[in-house]
């Protein structure tokens, strides 16, 4: 199977992806295939969804039918998983769509647990991880949740959203979100002294424990760890934590080599990867017809950027 022109088949977030990760095609090239994500596909479609009043599925981290007094987990329709959606996708956000969307949601969206405007934030680091990265893409005043995320830092270098003792342990989920925020936040402002040493510190718990393992034992943290995702949500695994080590330390520290030939051993006969692991919850539409079990071009185009980074040292 010719891998990548099957990848180029799929929607334009996944191929102007491809032409820019693993084809080296021209930079304009890619951004005219960019540009295709405001107007085709799941980006114009997840653009469509939101409403007048700047709120995907009438809410900011809950969607507006969700009611907090009886049993409810996740929920991937809000605004906020929207949001991150977009970014994934690689929404332009210099595009009209997206100028138009973010000033919606800047003026409009304010988080169920405090009633701050979505570039304030609220507490949870998972959470507040997510936020920055879109207030970082999208060139959103996101300073107080930098502040947030910088103060929630546990003393072992990660974050934990349940726990806010911050001499209890941190947690995988909640630390590669605050990682991604931090880093986000750096590229788009150029940080700070205590930034860069905070993320350093997060990037220390995720290596020390081989980004999935404990480090107490050396066993693995939770299976689901080992498992290929996509959407991520708020879930780590490592590809994902391997994708932000790929951006972070572009050098290759050799801690990362165990969860990289993990993925690499996961690659189909057909040279496709598997999606293992859906976060389930309700959605306001799917992404192809990919199931658990079944190649992915999703997780194929982030484990081949991978492995291609890996592999070029």
């Amino acid at each position: 199977m010719d891998v990548i022109e099957y990848l180029m088949q799929g929607d334009p977030a996944i191929r102007w992806q491809v032409m820019r990760d693993l084809t080296d095609a021209p930079a304009d090239a890619a951004a005219a295939e960019r540009a295709r994500v405001a107007t085709e596909g799941w980006g114009a479609r997840l653009l469509a969804e939101q409403g007048a009043d700047g709120l995907w599925d009438g809410g900011t981290y809950r969607p507006g039918w969700a009611d907090e007094e009886r049993p409810f987990f996740d929920a991937w329709s809000s605004t906020h998983f929207s949001l991150q959606s977009l970014v994934e996708y690689g929404l332009d956000p210099d595009s009209p769509e997206a100028r138009r969307a973010l000033s919606l949601v800047r003026e409009n969206a304010r988080w169920e647990y405090n009633g701050e405007l979505y570039f304030q934030g609220e507490i949870e680091p998972c959470i507040n991880g997510i936020a920055l990265v879109v207030g970082a893409y999208f060139g959103e005043d996101a300073a107080p949740i930098a502040a947030t995320v910088l103060g929630t830092q546990h003393h072992d270098g990660g974050w934990n959203c349940w726990e806010e003792n911050p001499a209890t342990p941190g947690s995988f989920h909640s630390t590669i979100n605050a990682l991604e925020g931090l880093w986000a936040w750096e590229q788009r402002t150029g940080g700070s002294d205590e930034l860069r040493a905070a993320r350093r510190r997060g990037e220390e718990y995720l290596l020390e424990r081989q980004l999935f393992r404990r480090k107490s034992t050396g066993e693995v943290a939770d299976l689901r760890l080992t498992m290929l995702s996509a959407p991520v949500r708020w879930y780590c695994d490592v590809l994902r934590a391997l994708e932000y080590f790929r951006q972070a330390r572009p050098e290759r520290d050799p801690r990362c080599a165990e969860a990289v030939e993990l993925v690499r051993a996961k690659r189909l006969p057909n040279g496709l990867f598997p999606l293992e692991n859906t976060h389930q919850g309700p959605t306001l539409f799917g992404l192809e017809d990919e199931g658990e079990g079944f190649p992915s071009r999703w997780v194929t185009l982030r484990a081949l950027r991978v492995l291609r980074w890996w592999d070029a040292g």
